[in-house]
Protein backbone atom coordinates (compact mmCIF):
# COMPACT_ATOMS: atom_id res chain seq x y z
CA UNK A 1 0.00 0.00 0.00
CA UNK A 2 1.31 3.54 -0.60
CA UNK A 3 2.21 5.80 2.31
CA UNK A 4 -0.99 7.08 4.10
CA UNK A 5 -1.36 8.85 7.41
CA UNK A 6 -4.13 8.36 9.66
CA UNK A 7 -5.61 11.19 8.08
CA UNK A 8 -5.33 10.13 4.57
CA UNK A 9 -6.98 6.51 5.80
CA UNK A 10 -10.10 8.76 7.28
CA UNK A 11 -10.59 11.09 4.56
CA UNK A 12 -10.54 7.38 2.29
CA UNK A 13 -12.85 6.15 4.29
CA UNK A 14 -15.50 9.01 4.41
CA UNK A 15 -15.18 9.45 0.44
CA UNK A 16 -15.66 5.46 -0.14
CA UNK A 17 -19.13 6.57 1.83
CA UNK A 18 -20.34 9.27 0.13
CA UNK A 19 -19.59 12.94 -1.41
CA UNK A 20 -21.98 15.80 -0.29
CA UNK A 21 -24.15 17.12 -3.48
CA UNK A 22 -23.01 20.44 -2.47
CA UNK A 23 -21.53 23.60 -4.33
CA UNK A 24 -18.25 23.31 -2.19
CA UNK A 25 -18.16 19.59 -1.80
CA UNK A 26 -14.60 19.26 -0.74
CA UNK A 27 -14.83 22.00 1.82
CA UNK A 28 -18.28 19.86 3.18
CA UNK A 29 -15.91 16.67 3.77
CA UNK A 30 -13.17 18.50 5.53
CA UNK A 31 -15.72 20.35 8.15
CA UNK A 32 -16.35 16.45 8.95
CA UNK A 33 -12.98 15.47 9.26
CA UNK A 34 -11.52 19.01 10.73
CA UNK A 35 -10.19 19.51 7.79
CA UNK A 36 -9.47 22.94 5.25
CA UNK A 37 -11.05 22.78 2.28
CA UNK A 38 -7.47 22.88 1.16
CA UNK A 39 -6.11 20.37 2.94
CA UNK A 40 -8.79 17.92 1.29
CA UNK A 41 -8.09 19.29 -2.36
CA UNK A 42 -4.53 18.86 -1.63
CA UNK A 43 -4.62 14.71 0.37
CA UNK A 44 -7.05 13.83 -2.83
CA UNK A 45 -4.66 15.54 -5.92
CA UNK A 46 -1.85 13.21 -3.97
CA UNK A 47 -3.95 9.88 -3.80
CA UNK A 48 -4.91 10.23 -7.32
CA UNK A 49 -1.70 10.98 -8.60
CA UNK A 50 -0.23 7.60 -6.86
CA UNK A 51 -3.42 6.08 -8.24
CA UNK A 52 -4.58 4.82 -5.46
CA UNK A 53 -7.97 7.06 -5.93
CA UNK A 54 -9.26 5.78 -9.79
CA UNK A 55 -12.12 8.13 -9.62
CA UNK A 56 -14.54 10.35 -8.62
CA UNK A 57 -18.54 10.03 -9.25
CA UNK A 58 -22.09 9.17 -9.93
CA UNK A 59 -22.03 4.89 -9.02
CA UNK A 60 -25.57 4.30 -10.90
CA UNK A 61 -28.08 1.79 -10.38
CA UNK A 62 -28.37 -0.10 -13.78
CA UNK A 63 -31.49 -1.73 -13.82
CA UNK A 64 -32.79 1.63 -12.43
CA UNK A 65 -31.19 3.62 -15.56
CA UNK A 66 -33.32 1.14 -18.13
CA UNK A 67 -30.35 -1.21 -18.38
CA UNK A 68 -30.21 -5.21 -18.27
CA UNK A 69 -27.66 -6.88 -17.11
CA UNK A 70 -26.09 -10.11 -15.94
CA UNK A 71 -22.92 -11.89 -14.71
CA UNK A 72 -21.46 -14.17 -17.46
CA UNK A 73 -20.06 -17.06 -17.34
CA UNK A 74 -17.83 -18.63 -20.91
CA UNK A 75 -16.05 -21.84 -20.26
CA UNK A 76 -12.71 -21.39 -23.21
CA UNK A 77 -10.05 -23.33 -24.52
CA UNK A 78 -7.17 -22.00 -23.22
CA UNK A 79 -5.73 -21.26 -27.08
CA UNK A 80 -9.27 -19.05 -27.47
CA UNK A 81 -9.23 -16.70 -24.05
CA UNK A 82 -6.90 -14.09 -25.22
CA UNK A 83 -8.82 -13.25 -28.13
CA UNK A 84 -11.66 -14.17 -26.44
CA UNK A 85 -10.92 -11.47 -24.41
CA UNK A 86 -10.46 -9.01 -27.09
CA UNK A 87 -13.94 -9.49 -28.35
CA UNK A 88 -15.68 -9.39 -24.79
CA UNK A 89 -13.76 -6.18 -23.94
CA UNK A 90 -14.80 -4.38 -27.39
CA UNK A 91 -18.38 -4.51 -25.96
CA UNK A 92 -19.18 -1.20 -24.42
CA UNK A 93 -21.28 -2.89 -21.79
CA UNK A 94 -19.04 -5.19 -19.88
CA UNK A 95 -17.16 -3.90 -17.05
CA UNK A 96 -15.56 -6.22 -15.94
CA UNK A 97 -13.88 -9.33 -17.73
CA UNK A 98 -11.46 -12.27 -15.62
CA UNK A 99 -9.95 -15.06 -16.01
CA UNK A 100 -10.89 -17.47 -13.16
CA UNK A 101 -9.62 -20.35 -11.76
CA UNK A 102 -12.33 -22.78 -9.05
CA UNK A 103 -11.28 -24.41 -6.09
CA UNK A 104 -13.95 -26.18 -4.14
CA UNK A 105 -13.56 -26.61 -0.46
CA UNK A 106 -12.16 -29.52 1.12
CA UNK A 107 -14.55 -32.65 0.71
CA UNK A 108 -16.82 -30.94 -1.36
CA UNK A 109 -17.04 -32.98 -4.88
CA UNK A 110 -20.04 -32.25 -6.58
CA UNK A 111 -21.55 -34.51 -9.37
CA UNK A 112 -22.23 -32.01 -11.84
CA UNK A 113 -20.39 -28.77 -11.91
CA UNK A 114 -18.92 -27.93 -15.28
CA UNK A 115 -16.70 -24.98 -14.02
CA UNK A 116 -16.16 -22.17 -16.30
CA UNK A 117 -13.03 -19.92 -16.39
CA UNK A 118 -13.55 -16.59 -18.03
CA UNK A 119 -16.38 -14.57 -16.10
CA UNK A 120 -18.05 -10.96 -17.08
CA UNK A 121 -20.55 -8.45 -16.63
CA UNK A 122 -22.27 -7.21 -19.48
CA UNK A 123 -25.36 -4.64 -19.65
CA UNK A 124 -27.34 -3.50 -22.46
CA UNK A 125 -29.67 -0.33 -23.08
CA UNK A 126 -33.20 -0.83 -23.12
CA UNK A 127 -33.20 0.10 -26.91
CA UNK A 128 -31.03 -2.79 -27.76
CA UNK A 129 -31.79 -4.41 -30.97
CA UNK A 130 -29.97 -7.87 -29.80
CA UNK A 131 -31.29 -7.44 -26.41
CA UNK A 132 -28.97 -9.27 -23.18
CA UNK A 133 -28.87 -12.90 -24.39
CA UNK A 134 -28.60 -11.59 -28.15
CA UNK A 135 -25.70 -9.54 -27.18
CA UNK A 136 -23.94 -12.99 -25.26
CA UNK A 137 -25.11 -15.13 -28.19
CA UNK A 138 -22.88 -13.10 -30.40
CA UNK A 139 -19.90 -13.25 -28.07
CA UNK A 140 -20.57 -16.66 -27.89
CA UNK A 141 -20.55 -16.76 -31.14
CA UNK A 142 -17.08 -14.68 -32.33
CA UNK A 143 -15.56 -15.89 -29.27
CA UNK A 144 -16.07 -19.55 -29.99
CA UNK A 145 -17.19 -20.61 -26.21
CA UNK A 146 -17.68 -24.38 -25.38
CA UNK A 147 -20.43 -23.44 -22.83
CA UNK A 148 -22.24 -20.26 -21.88
CA UNK A 149 -24.44 -19.53 -18.89
CA UNK A 150 -26.01 -15.77 -18.01
CA UNK A 151 -26.41 -16.20 -14.17
CA UNK A 152 -28.28 -13.00 -13.74
CA UNK A 153 -29.18 -10.81 -10.32
CA UNK A 154 -32.41 -12.99 -8.78
CA UNK A 155 -31.88 -10.82 -5.50
CA UNK A 156 -29.32 -8.37 -4.06
CA UNK A 157 -28.66 -8.87 -0.77
CA UNK A 158 -25.85 -6.14 -0.35
CA UNK A 159 -23.65 -4.21 -3.08
CA UNK A 160 -21.21 -1.66 -3.28
CA UNK A 161 -17.35 -1.55 -2.77
CA UNK A 162 -15.94 0.21 0.02
CA UNK A 163 -12.22 -0.63 1.29
CA UNK A 164 -11.91 -0.01 4.92
CA UNK A 165 -8.47 1.65 5.13
CA UNK A 166 -8.53 0.71 8.95
CA UNK A 167 -4.63 -0.85 9.75
CA UNK A 168 -6.66 -3.93 11.30
CA UNK A 169 -8.12 -4.78 8.13
CA UNK A 170 -12.07 -5.84 7.79
CA UNK A 171 -11.20 -9.68 8.85
CA UNK A 172 -14.57 -10.78 10.19
CA UNK A 173 -15.81 -7.23 11.18
CA UNK A 174 -19.21 -6.89 11.30
CA UNK A 175 -21.30 -3.92 9.52
CA UNK A 176 -25.43 -3.39 10.02
CA UNK A 177 -28.07 -1.74 7.40
CA UNK A 178 -30.04 -3.43 4.42
CA UNK A 179 -27.06 -2.58 2.02
CA UNK A 180 -29.05 -1.79 -0.91
CA UNK A 181 -30.72 -5.18 -0.78
CA UNK A 182 -33.60 -6.01 -2.76
CA UNK A 183 -34.67 -7.87 -6.29
CA UNK A 184 -32.67 -7.70 -9.11
CA UNK A 185 -35.12 -6.30 -11.14
CA UNK A 186 -36.07 -3.31 -10.37
CA UNK A 187 -38.05 -1.39 -13.16
CA UNK A 188 -36.06 1.18 -14.96
CA UNK A 189 -37.42 4.59 -14.42
CA UNK A 190 -38.14 6.87 -17.32
CA UNK A 191 -35.75 10.02 -17.26
CA UNK A 192 -36.36 12.84 -19.27
CA UNK A 193 -34.00 14.57 -21.41
CA UNK A 194 -32.56 16.80 -18.96
CA UNK A 195 -32.27 13.34 -16.35
CA UNK A 196 -30.50 11.46 -18.88
CA UNK A 197 -28.09 14.52 -19.81
CA UNK A 198 -27.26 14.88 -15.96
CA UNK A 199 -26.32 11.28 -15.95
CA UNK A 200 -23.71 11.45 -18.88
CA UNK A 201 -21.53 14.08 -16.97
CA UNK A 202 -21.96 12.75 -13.22
CA UNK A 203 -20.67 9.58 -14.64
CA UNK A 204 -17.27 11.53 -15.32
CA UNK A 205 -14.25 12.23 -12.81
CA UNK A 206 -15.22 15.36 -10.45
CA UNK A 207 -12.57 17.64 -10.70
CA UNK A 208 -10.67 19.32 -8.08
CA UNK A 209 -11.83 22.45 -7.79
CA UNK A 210 -13.33 24.57 -4.86
CA UNK A 211 -16.71 24.42 -7.02
CA UNK A 212 -16.51 21.40 -9.42
CA UNK A 213 -19.94 21.42 -10.12
CA UNK A 214 -19.89 24.41 -11.53
CA UNK A 215 -18.44 23.38 -14.80
CA UNK A 216 -20.21 20.14 -15.11
CA UNK A 217 -23.75 22.34 -14.52
CA UNK A 218 -21.92 24.20 -17.51
CA UNK A 219 -21.82 20.95 -19.51
CA UNK A 220 -25.25 20.51 -18.99
CA UNK A 221 -26.88 24.01 -20.06
CA UNK A 222 -27.81 24.10 -16.12
CA UNK A 223 -27.51 26.54 -13.17
CA UNK A 224 -25.33 24.59 -10.90
CA UNK A 225 -28.41 24.91 -8.38
CA UNK A 226 -30.12 23.05 -10.70
CA UNK A 227 -27.82 20.75 -11.20
CA UNK A 228 -27.17 19.38 -7.71
CA UNK A 229 -31.65 19.33 -6.97
CA UNK A 230 -31.25 16.85 -9.99
CA UNK A 231 -28.16 15.03 -8.68
CA UNK A 232 -30.14 14.85 -5.33
CA UNK A 233 -33.31 13.29 -6.80
CA UNK A 234 -31.65 10.95 -8.74
CA UNK A 235 -30.06 9.44 -5.41
CA UNK A 236 -33.80 10.34 -3.59
CA UNK A 237 -35.03 7.72 -6.26
CA UNK A 238 -32.15 5.47 -5.63
CA UNK A 239 -31.35 5.68 -9.20
CA UNK A 240 -27.82 6.93 -7.97
CA UNK A 241 -26.63 4.48 -5.13
CA UNK A 242 -24.09 7.32 -4.05
CA UNK A 243 -21.51 9.82 -5.12
CA UNK A 244 -17.95 8.96 -4.08
CA UNK A 245 -14.69 7.69 -4.78
CA UNK A 246 -13.49 4.40 -5.85
CA UNK A 247 -9.94 3.00 -4.73
CA UNK A 248 -7.68 0.96 -6.75
CA UNK A 249 -7.66 -1.85 -4.59
CA UNK A 250 -4.00 -3.07 -4.80
CA UNK A 251 -2.72 0.23 -4.34
CA UNK A 252 -5.04 0.35 -1.16
CA UNK A 253 -3.71 -3.17 0.52
CA UNK A 254 -6.20 -4.90 -1.08
CA UNK A 255 -4.26 -7.28 -3.03
CA UNK A 256 -6.92 -10.73 -1.96
CA UNK A 257 -10.34 -10.52 -3.43
CA UNK A 258 -12.13 -14.05 -4.48
CA UNK A 259 -15.76 -14.62 -6.00
CA UNK A 260 -17.34 -17.24 -4.01
CA UNK A 261 -20.30 -19.40 -4.92
CA UNK A 262 -22.92 -20.78 -2.30
CA UNK A 263 -25.13 -23.48 -2.54
CA UNK A 264 -27.50 -22.31 -0.66
CA UNK A 265 -31.03 -24.38 -0.02
CA UNK A 266 -33.88 -22.09 -0.87
CA UNK A 267 -35.43 -21.98 2.36
CA UNK A 268 -32.15 -21.06 3.60
CA UNK A 269 -31.35 -18.32 1.29
CA UNK A 270 -32.98 -15.17 2.99
CA UNK A 271 -31.24 -15.75 6.51
CA UNK A 272 -28.02 -16.80 4.71
CA UNK A 273 -27.99 -13.80 2.31
CA UNK A 274 -28.04 -11.40 5.63
CA UNK A 275 -26.11 -12.95 7.22
CA UNK A 276 -22.64 -12.59 4.48
CA UNK A 277 -24.00 -9.20 3.93
CA UNK A 278 -22.80 -8.22 7.33
CA UNK A 279 -19.43 -8.86 6.94
CA UNK A 280 -17.14 -6.08 6.34
CA UNK A 281 -15.08 -7.91 3.47
CA UNK A 282 -17.80 -8.98 1.86
CA UNK A 283 -18.84 -6.33 -0.73
CA UNK A 284 -21.47 -7.57 -3.06
CA UNK A 285 -23.98 -10.51 -2.41
CA UNK A 286 -26.33 -11.75 -5.02
CA UNK A 287 -28.77 -14.35 -5.09
CA UNK A 288 -28.08 -16.01 -8.78
CA UNK A 289 -30.40 -18.95 -10.94
CA UNK A 290 -29.12 -22.28 -10.39
CA UNK A 291 -28.28 -25.03 -13.68
CA UNK A 292 -28.04 -28.54 -13.57
CA UNK A 293 -23.91 -28.09 -13.58
CA UNK A 294 -23.98 -25.38 -11.25
CA UNK A 295 -25.72 -25.86 -8.32
CA UNK A 296 -24.72 -22.65 -6.49
CA UNK A 297 -27.88 -20.14 -5.69
CA UNK A 298 -25.35 -17.08 -3.69
CA UNK A 299 -22.13 -15.33 -4.53
CA UNK A 300 -19.91 -13.30 -2.87
CA UNK A 301 -17.38 -11.39 -3.54
CA UNK A 302 -14.90 -11.03 -0.23
CA UNK A 303 -11.63 -8.35 -0.48
CA UNK A 304 -9.19 -8.75 1.71
CA UNK A 305 -5.50 -7.48 2.10
CA UNK A 306 -4.31 -11.41 0.80
CA UNK A 307 -5.34 -14.47 -0.40
CA UNK A 308 -5.00 -15.86 3.21
CA UNK A 309 -7.16 -13.38 4.79
CA UNK A 310 -9.42 -14.22 2.00
CA UNK A 311 -9.52 -17.92 2.78
CA UNK A 312 -9.93 -17.16 6.87
CA UNK A 313 -12.78 -14.96 6.02
CA UNK A 314 -14.66 -17.47 3.92
CA UNK A 315 -13.77 -19.93 6.65
CA UNK A 316 -15.66 -18.02 9.09
CA UNK A 317 -18.40 -17.06 6.83
CA UNK A 318 -18.77 -20.94 6.39
CA UNK A 319 -18.49 -21.27 9.96
CA UNK A 320 -21.40 -18.67 10.73
CA UNK A 321 -23.17 -19.71 8.54
CA UNK A 322 -23.15 -23.51 8.99
CA UNK A 323 -22.55 -23.76 4.84
CA UNK A 324 -19.82 -26.26 4.09
CA UNK A 325 -19.56 -26.63 0.95
CA UNK A 326 -18.61 -23.95 -1.74
CA UNK A 327 -16.39 -22.61 -5.12
CA UNK A 328 -13.59 -20.00 -4.50
CA UNK A 329 -12.99 -18.78 -7.66
CA UNK A 330 -9.63 -16.97 -7.99
CA UNK A 331 -8.93 -14.24 -10.23
CA UNK A 332 -5.60 -15.41 -12.70
CA UNK A 333 -6.25 -12.73 -15.20
CA UNK A 334 -7.71 -9.18 -15.44
CA UNK A 335 -9.21 -8.73 -18.57
CA UNK A 336 -10.99 -5.77 -18.11
CA UNK A 337 -12.11 -3.23 -15.18
CA UNK A 338 -13.95 0.33 -15.80
CA UNK A 339 -17.12 2.06 -15.10
CA UNK A 340 -20.01 1.74 -17.11
CA UNK A 341 -21.05 4.52 -19.44
CA UNK A 342 -24.75 4.73 -19.95
CA UNK A 343 -26.44 6.49 -23.08
CA UNK A 344 -23.45 6.63 -25.19
CA UNK A 345 -23.72 6.10 -29.12
CA UNK A 346 -21.41 2.94 -28.03
CA UNK A 347 -23.52 0.25 -27.94
CA UNK A 348 -26.03 1.04 -30.73
CA UNK A 349 -22.44 1.71 -32.89
CA UNK A 350 -21.17 -2.48 -31.24
CA UNK A 351 -24.71 -3.86 -32.72
CA UNK A 352 -24.30 -2.73 -35.69
CA UNK A 353 -20.96 -4.07 -36.09
CA UNK A 354 -22.51 -7.33 -34.64
CA UNK A 355 -25.14 -7.70 -36.86
CA UNK A 356 -22.78 -7.32 -39.84
CA UNK A 357 -19.99 -9.91 -39.06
Amino acid sequence: MVGIDTIDGKLLDAIQAGIPLVERPYRALGEGLGLTEGDVLGRVARLKAESLIRNIGAIFDTSRLGYRSSLVGFRLREERIDQAAVWINAHPGVSHNYLRSCVFSSGYTPEACFPYNVWFTLAVESESQLGLEGSVAVLARDTGADAVRLFPTLRVFKIGVRLDMDAEGTGTRKEKGNFFAGNGHATGYCLNPTERQIVRVLQHDLALAEEPFREVARQCGLEVEALLAGAQELLRRNIMRRFAAILNHRKAGYTGNVMVAWPIPEEKIEVTGHQMAQFRAVSHCYQRPIYPEWPFTLFTMVHQKSREACEETVAEISRETGIGDYAMLWTTREFKKVRLKYFTEDYAAWEEKAVAR
